[in-house]
């Protein structure tokens, strides 16, 4: 009997497109959150005494947390809201977020946390359909009628923010909140590579619209 012998290139044929498939991914990530960050870099504040006055201030919903263990992005956001209307940067003030459920309401959260912080309750909108950035912006633009704001968010999420405003025909800065070590967030910070790539092929590939847009 003569031995079954094995052909070492067919592995070769399978691993090589596989690496090219994946360097080739990389590569895309890598361009579009480059090209995101880079576009975004010059429209970032990490004051709000630096930001240009604008007519609103759009925040970024997130989970507050709960008493136990607060949400110390929440928190921070909130912190950072307050400080752009302390600062006189805007009249009033949009919180988006979700609340698909009637137990998980965010924007209620924010506005009672940004009235806890000072800020006056009848400055504050509440967009109860901000269940994506997109959404937020969309609905920012179309339902609520924003041409121009400050979005206050955290230092990670802005650059997709902005790119988003943009696309909803919105002139935007951002406000970041205190920035929250990595050791403390390091699947949410990696989480929004992809974000700025999704956010990307929702606006140039697949057309995406937002959901409860109008």
């Amino acid at each position: 009997m003569h031995p079954i012998s094995k052909n070492p290139r067919k592995p070769r044929r399978i691993l090589r497109p596989l690496l090219l498939a994946v360097s080739i991914a990389v590569l895309a990530v890598a361009i579009c959150n480059g090209w995101m960050l880079v576009a975004a870099s010059d429209r970032i504040h990490g004051r709000s005494t630096t930001a240009p006055e604008s007519s609103t201030a759009i925040v970024l919903g997130t989970s507050p947390g709960s008493k136990d263990a607060p949400n110390v992005f929440f928190t921070n956001r909130m912190d950072a809201a307050a400080a752009v209307w302390k600062a006189g940067k805007v009249r009033r003030i949009i919180v988006s977020g979700d609340n698909r459920r009637k137990d998980y309401d965010e924007p209620t959260s924010m506005l009672k946390a940004l009235v806890a912080r000072g800020v006056p309750a009848d400055v504050v909108v509440r967009d109860y359909a901000g269940l994506r950035t997109l959404d937020t912006m969309f609905r920012a633009a179309h339902v609520f009628n924003v041409k121009d704001a400050i979005i206050v968010t955290d230092d990670w999420h802005l650059p997709r923010a902005l790119f988003l405003a943009d696309q909803a025909g919105i002139r935007s800065c951002g406000v970041a909140s205190s920035p929250v070590p990595w050791s403390q967030s390091p699947m949410t910070r990696i989480r929004e590579y992809l974000s700025r790539v999704k956010a990307l092929l929702d606006v140039y590939v697949l057309d995406t619209k937002p959901r409860f847009g109008e």
